[in-house]
């Protein structure tokens, strides 16, 4: 039987390891074509070290776009739309979850039933909003369509109801706290996992957005790097060289949140399973 279990993770272990294996390889081929001269980039087999490095492709990228703006901005938007999302997520997953109202279950099966809509259903309509207040081409613009997330109410909803004891809020409320000290102050700190886990979905979400900045940012100055990046591909050529360096260096921010954030991911994630 010992034998038997040792072979059955030694193929669990050579499964996971081959999986993880192919999905890493698009990511070391991507940052390798940076680094590699148009004539290696297209010869076969393909390398992974490259044979000539050369930072060329990042001199080009740097020199002829302004990647860097396109990077801040979508960093700026990014940062905005995460806090805009734990802001509206915190308070409406704290009132859900433990104030007793017949609407409230009401309104959460309405949150919960936007999440099958489509953002493109409602995208022209936003983009007429936008349009109205005089915001395109704007950072604000752009957190029109990204300042509540129904995931996320029901993540910070349900731990509030697993974690966050009734006995502890009401013996806060005896003390004589007030709701607002109640909230800053006690369930915020229980729910840093779940927030950690959350910012870092609303960062990704709004990083990773392509079709609201497209309509929404129309000049050059105003892209995010998802519609950067778009450039260095038309209808009938891709400039392979430069859009791996501008990838390349794009997923420097992204890695460096998630590694900073992966024990909150982890733990925020994993607690939506739990039951008392």
């Amino acid at each position: 039987m010992r034998t038997k279990e040792r072979l059955v993770n030694l193929m669990i272990d050579v499964v996971l390891t081959a999986t993880c294996l192919l999905m890493i390889l698009p990511l070391v081929f991507l940052v390798s074509n940076a680094f590699k001269t148009p004539q290696e980039m297209l010869a076969w087999p393909p390398t992974v070290i490259p044979d000539d490095p050369t930072v060329a492709n990042f001199k080009a990228v740097l020199g002829d776009t302004p990647l860097l703006r396109w990077i801040g901005n979508s960093i700026l938007f990014s940062v905005l739309s995460t806090v805009c999302i734990l802001a509206t997520s915190s308070i409406s997953g704290y009132i859900l979850g433990k104030f007793r109202y017949p609407a409230f279950n009401v309104f959460f099966a309405i949150i919960l039933a936007t999440a099958i809509v489509p953002f493109e259903v409602y995208m022209i309509p936003l983009y007429f909003q936008a349009k109205a207040l005089g915001i395109l081409n704007t950072t604000w613009g752009l957190l029109l369509g990204y300042l509540v997330m129904s995931f996320g109410i029901f993540l910070i909803r349900q731990n509030v109801i697993q974690s966050i004891p009734d006995e502890l809020l009401e013996a806060a409320r005896i003390d004589g706290a007030g709701e607002f000290w109640i909230f800053w102050r006690i369930v915020l700190p229980l729910l840093r996992g779940a927030l950690g886990a959350l910012g870092v979905l609303a960062f990704f979400q709004a990083w990773t957005a392509f079709a609201w900045p497209l309509i929404v940012a129309t000049t050059r100055d105003s892209y995010t790097i998802e519609v950067g990046l778009a450039l260095f591909q038309t209808g009938f050529t891709v400039d392979l060289g430069r859009l791996s360096a501008a990838s390349a260096l794009v997923l420097i921010p992204s890695i460096t949140l998630f590694v900073l954030l992966r024990r909150n991911f982890v733990q925020g994630v994993a607690s939506t399973g739990l039951k008392e």
